[in-house]
């Protein structure tokens, strides 16, 4: 129980400071407001972090890459499962708030300007994926280009072998020091997140918990529906009706280990295990469950989407166009994909909707108090995706017999 309470610390805390602002702001009133400076310094700390900290995170994540591990087959296939799977959650996650439109009040505190008419669809895209001045990355409102250039520092650093070599230990080094700074900073959160609360209750009134309550029934209804249903599906595309018995036998372990310890990291030992107990090839399995903690997260596909949803709803604009749904799909995937290697990478994906969309950073907070309410389920989701996902890893490379030959192989005598 105390290692639980241990693992839950910083969500629990911050739970508690969102409870606390609430009570503040339906006692005190606008009263509450002179307290609006604390949660602005937190905010404004936050925004001035993510710029270093996204640049280092991909760049180094890139530049150290170990050619000899990319295991030609394994590696495109898996990258393949995990964006479809991606994609599906996200797909699906933008259709249930269309069946189930989310409630919220219109007006909210920052006024949401119009986005700019670019002139063509060239001009949009050369908008949305580059600046003019390198100064202009050092903005968050242009968290795409940022991670776009981040990449390709990676790839050069990647590409200069020897010479390279101490620009990549300064990425390394840079962003142990950033992630340092980030959780320096977010010791702040309760307070930062409690007052901007209780400053949002005491100007919008009780009316504002239907937007969270709203937003918490499509996530745990979906993200269950998903959890049972969508992976049962992926198992069986796997391996049949045994490929399901398979997972849910083994999956039991892994699932309390993502809800206990709430880590897709601190899971990797357990879903190894279970892997190997579902027949998964040691090659396929040993690739594909560590990659998948840190790149393939169902659970923060879903919730990039509700947050996304939240936000438009806030604001009274309507979630709906291609353009729309492609950019937040877009953006599902790259939040998907930086949160691993990045401590509280929601935020990232969070900060990069107010740059895409050309939102008001006062929406910010709202987004991460989503953040967290969803976070145990999100563990889970994003945890057990990735034995399932060695499954279908091991059903393209292998052939539809895979578990049936798999079992020949460890019956054979030694």
């Amino acid at each position: 129980m105390r290692q639980l309470l241990k693992n839950y610390s910083s969500i629990l805390l911050l739970l508690g400071g969102i409870i606390a602002g609430s009570i503040l702001g339906l006692t005190l009133g606008k009263q509450v407001l002179i307290l609006k400076p604390v949660g602005d310094i937190f905010l404004n700390l936050i925004f001035i972090a993510v710029v270093p900290l996204v640049f280092f995170a991909i760049s180094a994540a890139i530049a150290n890459i170990d050619a000899g591990q990319q295991l030609g087959k394994i590696m495109s296939a898996m990258s393949l499962v995990f964006l479809v799977t991606i994609l599906i959650a996200a797909f699906f996650t933008i259709v249930v708030i269309w069946l189930f439109p989310l409630e919220a009040v219109v007006s909210v505190p920052g006024s949401l300007p119009e986005m700019k008419d670019a002139g063509n669809w060239g001009d949009q895209i050369v908008r949305l994926l580059t600046t003019e001045e390198f100064f202009s990355l050092l903005s968050r409102k242009n968290m795409l280009p940022l991670l776009i250039f981040a990449a390709l520092t990676g790839f050069a650093a990647l590409k200069a072998g020897d010479a390279g070599i101490p620009f990549r230990k300064f990425l390394v080094s840079a962003n142990a020091v950033m992630k340092s700074f980030l959780d320096i900073i977010m010791i702040m959160a309760p307070l930062g997140l409690g007052v901007y609360f209780a400053c949002q209750v005491a100007e919008l009134g009780p009316q504002l918990f239907k937007t969270y309550a709203s937003s918490m029934k499509i996530y745990y209804g979906f993200g269950i529906i998903y959890f049972v249903a969508g992976f049962t599906f992926y198992a069986f595309l796997a391996g049949g009706w045994k490929g399901i018995l398979l997972y849910w036998r083994y999956n039991i372990v892994p699932s309390l280990t993502a809800l206990g310890s709430c880590s897709s990291i601190a899971t990797i030992p357990a879903n190894l295990e279970a892997g190997k107990k579902m027949r998964i090839p040691e090659s396929i399995n040993n690739v594909v469950v560590p990659l998948g903690a840190t790149l393939h997260k169902d659970g923060s596909s879903i919730s990039s989407i509700v947050k996304i949803g939240v936000v438009f709803a806030l604001y009274g604009r309507d979630f709906s166009g291609v353009d729309t749904i492609l950019l937040a799909l877009g953006i599902t995937v790259i939040v998907s994909i930086v949160e691993g290697g990045v401590p509280n990478g929601g935020y990232i994906g969070e900060l990069l909707v107010m740059s895409v969309y050309g939102f008001p950073v006062a929406a910010l907070p709202a987004v991460m108090i989503v953040g967290t309410l969803v976070d145990p389920l999100a563990t889970v989701l994003n945890a057990t995706g990735d034995t399932v996902a060695a499954m279908m890893v091991t059903r393209v490379l292998k052939g539809k017999n895979w578990i049936r030959d798999q079992e020949e192989q460890q019956t054979m005598p030694g």
